[in-house]
């Protein structure tokens, strides 16, 4: 017998906003139950409309703001109310910075039970638009509209938002998000496309599209022609990455950005790297200031990807090993070290959420250790870092509850003491929290 859903009050109600959520939600409470409120921040009295209500929790659209906060700002973007990719554009953007170092500290002290370091100054910050270079745009063809929409998705939904520009993306892509809708609009495959992959360097930008069907002669001199008009490498991939398939223009080159240290870090459009490489340059140069890489010393950088942080440390450390489970980031590290004429870093491919017995780097001495995981935290190699008995630590995060995680047995359980922590302006408008954490035995 099928489960009756709750009917929702039709009766909008009230309520007081004391805290924000991860995700930049407002919480309040009525008779006990948590009211999350998309939008609405701390000290604000919300009029709202139930979403959705669960046993102990319940969401609402907000309806009216009464007691506006100071922190309030109007969101530029048209498209703010219901499009997906952003979700602090209603909040200035000093107290953004501000919310994110809040949860920080929150998270260090309440999941990590770290009460004592010093803070970073939250002056690492960039541009507040067009900072994207890196993005996965859906693509739908919706009948009842006649058109194809590209955007991201929809708050809360699958759907594919109705947007005209995005001024969080770079102005490339952001500003041409309607010719790229209209382009396809007129391919024989338009209903055939999910997703585009977006991936600007310094010296080119490249467009992934995503085809559950190949496209016939026609389609693919017409993805030719939007490339040529509009300088954009076009690619398509059918399948998984081993698929991809550069259609504009004749073997092009890698696309590039320049690092610290007299580093050009060379990547391919499906490549992970870093969304907002203005910040990426001052986050090296924080990580590197704070590993302070001496040339006797040998340093770890785990999680290495493309070297992103290991060939910069390399200029400056004896010998840099960098450690990553992705055997095409791993090649393209290597690839970087040649090009870039660096001999003192060597990359090993390694699944770092596995026993990491037996191999052959884990035996090495390390005066430092850096470590960079993906939002599921280090929690695998933590262990290790008492055998490596390394003096210093330094630790960017992109989850900020896995980091306190983390931390927490690094100080608990095997001697190290939290020097200092700092959020960094990674993703501006979004309630991404990008962090990183100096520790020393």
């Amino acid at each position: 017998m099928s489960r009756r859903r709750k009917r929702l009050p039709e009766q909008p109600a009230q309520v007081t906003i004391e805290k924000l959520t991860h995700d930049g939600r407002g919480i309040g409470y009525i008779d006990g139950k948590a009211i999350f409120v998309d939008g609405a921040l701390p000290g604000e009295i919300v009029l709202f409309r139930y979403t959705q209500i669960r046993r102990d929790y319940a969401c609402g659209k907000p309806l009216e703001v009464n007691h506006p906060s100071s922190d309030r700002t109007p969101p530029p973007c048209t498209a703010y109310d219901y499009c997906g990719g952003c979700s602090l554009q209603h909040v200035s953007h000093k107290a953004q910075i501000r919310i994110k170092q809040d949860l920080l500290i929150e998270q260090l002290r309440r999941i990590g039970k770290i009460e004592s370091f010093e803070l970073w100054p939250p002056s690492l910050s960039g541009p507040q638009w067009g900072y994207r270079h890196k993005a996965r745009l859906g693509v739908r063809f919706v009948r009842n509209k006649g058109r194809v929409l590209v955007g991201f998705r929809e708050k809360g939904s699958g759907k594919v938002a109705e947007i005209d520009s995005c001024l969080t993306l770079h102005p490339a892509v952001g500003e041409k998000i309607p010719e790229m809708a209209k382009f396809i609009d007129g391919l024989n495959i338009r209903d055939k496309i999910p997703q585009i992959e977006v991936a600007l360097g310094d010296n080119r930008h490249a467009l992934v599209f995503r085809t559950l069907t190949s496209p016939n002669n026609d389609d693919k001199a017409a993805l030719l022609e939007f490339g040529r008009r509009f300088d954009f490498d076009i690619y398509l991939q059918p399948k998984g990455p081993d698929s991809l398939e550069c259609l504009y223009p004749d073997n092009p080159e890698l696309l590039c950005y320049e690092l610290p240290e007299d580093v050009t870090l060379w990547f391919g459009p499906l490549d992970f790297t870093q969304v907002n490489p203005a910040i990426n340059r001052k986050m090296i140069e924080r990580v590197l200031n704070a590993l302070d890489p001496h040339p006797k010393e040998s340093i770890l950088d785990l999680y290495c990807g493309l070297g992103n942080f290991t060939l910069p440390l390399a200029r400056k450390a004896g010998q840099v090993t960098g450690v990553e489970g992705n055997y095409q980031a791993v090649s393209r590290g290597r690839y970087n070290a040649e090009t870039n004429d660096i001999d003192n870093a060597t990359f090993h491919c390694t699944d770092l959420s596995k026993d990491l017995d037996g191999y052959v780097w884990t035996r090495h001495h390390y005066d430092k250790i850096l470590l960079d995981p993906a939002r599921t935290g280090a929690l695998n190699v933590i262990e290790w870092i008492s055998r490596w008995n390394p003096k210093r630590v330094v630790y960017v995060s992109c989850n900020p509850s896995t980091l306190a995680r983390d931390l927490a047995i690094l100080v608990h359980n095997h001697g190290y003491h939290l020097v200092r922590a700092g959020i960094m302006d990674m993703f501006p408008h979004t309630a991404h929290v990008e962090s990183i954490a100096w520790l020393e035995r």
